[in-house]
Order: C-alpha cells, then sequence, then structure tokens
C-alpha cells in the first residue's frame, strides 16, 4: 500500500515518473554529478512506501509537485528507533511555511506509525531558513558537523538537530 499524508497546507504522496525533471531542479547533492537521473528514478519507483530504510514522498500544493521529503534508518546506519529527514524544495516555494509543514506531517507519521524515538535532521549552517524551521518545530539543535557535505569543490559543516517521542508533538 502506498502512503499518503495530509499537513495543513501540503500532501506529501509517492512521486511519479513524470516528476523527475521537477526533482532535479530541487539541486541538492544527490541530483548532481554522474548517474543522478538514475538515482531520481529509482527513489521515484520507489517512493510511498518504507522499503530497505527509506521512504519517498513529494510535497505537493495546489496540485503541483514542489519538492520531496525523505526519511531514512539505513540497516546498521542509524540506532533502531533512529530516523534521518531529507527535504528540497524548489526555490520558488521556499520560505511560504510549505517545508515546515512537511517536515512536521513527516515527523509525525514517523512517531505514530514507524516507531520512531527519535528524529534528527541535518542542513548547511548558512541554511538559516532550514534551522528556523527545525527549532519552529521543536527540534533541538545538538552540534556542528565538520566538513560535512561535498559543496562546490569544498566541504560545507552542517548543523545537526534532533528531536525524541518524547519532546514531540512540535507546535508551530
Amino acid at each position: 500500500m502506498t502512503l499518503v499524508l495530509r499537513g495543513e497546507r501540503v500532501v506529501l504522496r509517492p512521486l511519479r515518473p513524470d516528476e523527475l525533471d521537477v526533482l532535479v531542479a530541487t539541486v541538492t547533492p544527490e541530483t548532481s554529478g554522474p548517474g543522478a537521473r538514475e538515482r531520481l528514478a529509482r527513489r521515484i519507483e520507489r517512493s510511498g512506501r518504507f522499503l530497505d530504510g527509506f521512504l519517498d514522498l513529494g510535497v505537493e500544493v495546489d496540485g503541483e509537485l514542489i519538492g520531496d521529503v525523505s526519511a531514512r534508518r539505513p540497516a546498521a546506519a542509524l540506532p533502531a528507533g533512529v530516523f534521518e529527514l531529507g527535504i528540497a524544495l524548489l526555490d520558488e516555494h521556499r520560505g511560504r511555511g510549505y517545508g515546515t509543514d512537511a517536515i512536521r506531517a513527516l515527523t509525525q507519521h514517523l512517531f505514530d506509525r514507524l516507531g520512531a524515538e527519535r528524529v534528527q535532521a541535518s542542513t548547511d549552517v548558512e541554511n538559516a531558513a532550514m534551522r528556523r524551521v527545525f527549532a519552529k518545530l521543536g527540534f533541538v539543535e545538538e552540534g556542528v558537523m565538520r566538513g560535512f557535505m561535498p559543496a562546490a569543490g569544498r566541504r560545507a559543516d552542517y548543523v545537526l538537530y534532533g528531536v525524541t517521542k518524547a519532546e514531540w508533538p512540535a507546535r508551530g
């Protein structure tokens, strides 16, 4: 069975093959470099189901795909009950509260349905907007991962955020 989650303003739902170009346009490390389109096509095929430690969903507003959100718990990479989030939105849809709504809906689902005890996420230290989203939803800043993410010929520092089931629900 495929998954559809509803936030206040967004719908999180399986991605469709005809949406590949939208995903490529979100510009994440995964959408650049050799084989990027093929990796994204595989994510689309598997989306809507939690398979092999990964759940990918499209973020839709008023019938339009504006990005994607994911939850990851790869085998042997994270302790039981720990999930990691990712989100990418098209530039023109950022700053409107859609990311906050999507992260809230997915985090709630992880705690309610997938046995999460902790949800974590990270972002570039310079991404003030995403940092505000995590703080607004009750995620706690836990530290900086120095030299974490390859970015334009360098390695960017990323800030790690986490929230536990006991600390949720977020109000934002």
